[in-house]
């Protein structure tokens, strides 16, 4: 298992060989300052009027006014999206629902590179590992979109960019904050959250370093409904080593640490219990760039191994790893047409009961083209080919038109694409209903709108979308006597729809408006805990150029549950939210910021039978040196 760490060392010294070949001129396709650019739909820097798919971007000015949040809470107040359980203790585990989909449909990427957990019977990433102080900035691409990112990427694509060396110099920051964590009922103010990052970086000659190490603790609530407290607490780091050879040339090593460890309660039946749970993760990459005349050669590979130990009634143990390698020709024919030609090579290994490993070689090939008359084309195609089932070819078609207005622009957009969700090494070996003849998922995907910017003070976008699910892989009883069960494909399709709706503002030169309405729909029925329909709103107000307020809104509608203890469906009902959150800087150095979550106290159910957070407080202060 560990000859993948080799694979990393010999990358390094391919890409040093380049450098003797630093004959050509900068490539003029180097970082442009655009208003308002996206990237994961194509993976070039494009504007948004360019671009045919719905991208959420969430820069790190947001970030930064969302300071003392998880990450998971900041994606959950997106169109599109539900995050069950980050209203619920710290240690809940995470389930991320796009557009009427399961968690094993939305794929997270992390500097470019697919993450994933090969032992997780779902194989997602756990977010929970990822402190949203070291992160820069993220994007999340709405719809289809394995044609570029591969397996997994059904749903959504939540692409995460961790923060870098923007300048010269040295520069230390950080932060710290402490908090409430108590639920509606229990409103003792006692201080049971604390969280603190420091980050140091530096660059000087075109060598850069960054540093980074973070720990957050978190006690005083049930994770089911009882009176016994759960603790959580998260340790993180990472050290990135950086170097430009050349104008054209550079290399960035990173390596992260991550290690969670938290108590949890029984589960069926529902009750206090002295259960833990402990994951910790190492996460070595390796980013390299040779730019060229109009085009650029880049390779991005990650070693990541995970282990998990369930302390519970049923104790288990999980050592996975997986070796990622993405190389890809980028060449732009002058402003007019982007094209990229890649390879994908990803292998996952978990020990069972012995070792198994799956492997995927992906060629994809992607083409954008701009035209002088508002016609925009993205297409691309992929042919996966796994190490146990085969060969599997998908594509995608993504035009839009744009008609220029005096200060902006109306945009028609729409695409057909297909996707895949490749079985993972538990459904295919693991412990419980292993099945190694499964076949990935296919999800056809079929989705239209409009988006309207008249200006840079206003966006309004509208989005219908239909989705297909085919050869669904699900649990399912295979003998009702002895009540034996194994993972199979299903044979019966699953249809998605629904609308989204976005609407940002800036009425007055202080005064920030944004608002996002999901509806989805689904003939067989919603997964357990998806609302049919959701609302986000906020409004923010500089009260000067130091101190900045915000407060926040989200409806989520009625959802259906399973109660474990009588197995029958439970309707839950709608619920309300408000937080409120106010940063002033007594310097350029120094930020003090409060956060209000559910100032009404709003009783609630996220997930039946466990607990959800009232009102909580958070104090927190950032320093940069």
């Amino acid at each position: 298992m560990k000859k993948n760490m080799y694979w990393l060392g010999a990358s390094i010294l391919l890409c040093t060989n380049v450098i003797a070949q630093d004959v050509v001129q900068k490539d003029s396709m180097g970082l442009q300052q655009l208003d308002d650019v996206v990237v994961t739909d194509s993976r070039f820097e494009l504007k948004r009027e360019n671009s045919g798919k719905t991208v959420i971007k969430i820069s790190a000015e947001e970030l930064e006014r969302n300071q003392g949040r998880s990450l998971v809470e900041i994606i959950n107040t997106k169109s599109g999206i539900e995050v069950n359980g980050s209203r619920s203790y710290a240690g809940q585990n995470i389930s991320i629902f796009a557009r009427g989909g399961n968690n094993r449909q939305v794929l997270v990427v992390i500097d470019g590179i697919q993450a994933s957990d090969p032992s997780n019977v779902n194989g997602e990433y756990d977010l929970r590992l990822l402190n949203l102080s070291q992160i820069e900035s993220i994007e999340i691409l709405k719809g289809a979109a394995s044609t570029l990112y591969g397996n997994s990427a059904a749903t959504a694509v939540i692409n995460i960019t961790t923060k870098k060396v923007s300048k010269k110099g040295t520069s230390l920051e950080v932060l710290s904050s402490l908090g409430t964590n108590q639920s509606a009922s229990e409103q003792n103010y006692n201080l049971s959250d604390f969280s603190n990052t420091a980050t140091l970086v530096a660059e000087h000659d075109g060598f850069s370093i960054l540093a980074s190490g973070g720990h957050q603790f978190t006690d005083g609530l049930s994770a089911a409904l009882g009176e016994e407290s759960d603790s959580f607490s998260r340790i993180d780091g990472n050290f990135s080593l950086g170097y430009q050879f050349s104008e054209r040339f550079k290399v960035t090593t990173s390596a992260f640490y991550n290690k969670l460890d938290s108590d949890f309660d029984n589960g069926f039946p529902v009750e206090d219990a002295n259960f833990s749970f402990k994951s910790e993760q190492s996460r070595f990459t390796l980013a390299s760039t040779y730019e060229y005349q109009n085009g650029s050669i880049q390779m991005n590979g990650a070693f990541n191994q995970i282990t998990r130990t369930i302390d519970s009634d049923f104790p288990s143990y999980f050592d996975s790893e997986s070796f990622v390698l993405d190389v890809f020709n980028k060449y732009s024919f002058g402003r007019k047409l982007y094209t990229i030609i890649g390879i994908n090579f990803i292998e996952n290994t978990t020990v069972f009961s012995e070792e198994e490993t799956t492997i995927s070689t992906d060629p994809y090939a992607n083409v954008v083209f701009l035209s002088d008359f508002g016609l925009n084309i993205n297409a691309g195609v992929r042919l996966n080919n796994h190490s146990d089932y085969g060969s599997n070819f998908i594509y995608n078609l993504n035009p839009s038109y744009t008609t220029k207005l005096k200060r902006g622009y109306v945009k028609f957009f729409g695409s057909y694409a297909t996707s895949f969700i490749a079985p993972n090494l538990s459904q295919l070996y693991g412990p419980f209903g292993p099945n190694p003849d499964l076949e990935p998922e296919i999800n056809n995907t079929l989705e239209g709108g409009i988006e309207y910017r008249p200006s840079d003070k206003l966006r309004i976008s509208a989005l219908y979308f239909n989705r297909r699910e085919e050869g669904r892989i699900q649990f399912v009883t295979i003998d009702p006597t002895t009540f034996e069960s194994q993972y199979r494909n299903t044979e019966e399709t699953v249809n998605f729809d629904g609308f989204e709706f976005e609407l940002q503002a800036k009425p007055l030169e202080n005064l920030s408006l944004s608002a996002n309405y999901t509806y989805t729909n689904s003939e067989n029925g919603l997964a357990l805990r998806i609302p049919k329909n959701k609302i986000n709103a906020s409004i923010g107000y500089d009260l000067n150029d130091r101190t900045y307020i915000s407060l926040a809104y989200q409806y989520v509608a009625e959802r259906t549950d399973t109660d474990f203890s009588t197995f029958t469906s439970v309707d839950l009902n709608p619920f309300s939210l408000m937080d409120l959150y106010i940063k002033h800087d007594i310097s350029p150095a120094v930020r003090f910021f409060l956060s209000i979550n559910n100032i009404l106290n709003e009783e609630y159910v996220e997930i039946i039978d466990f607990t959800s957070k009232g009102r909580n407080m958070r104090l927190g202060m950032r320093l940069k040196l």
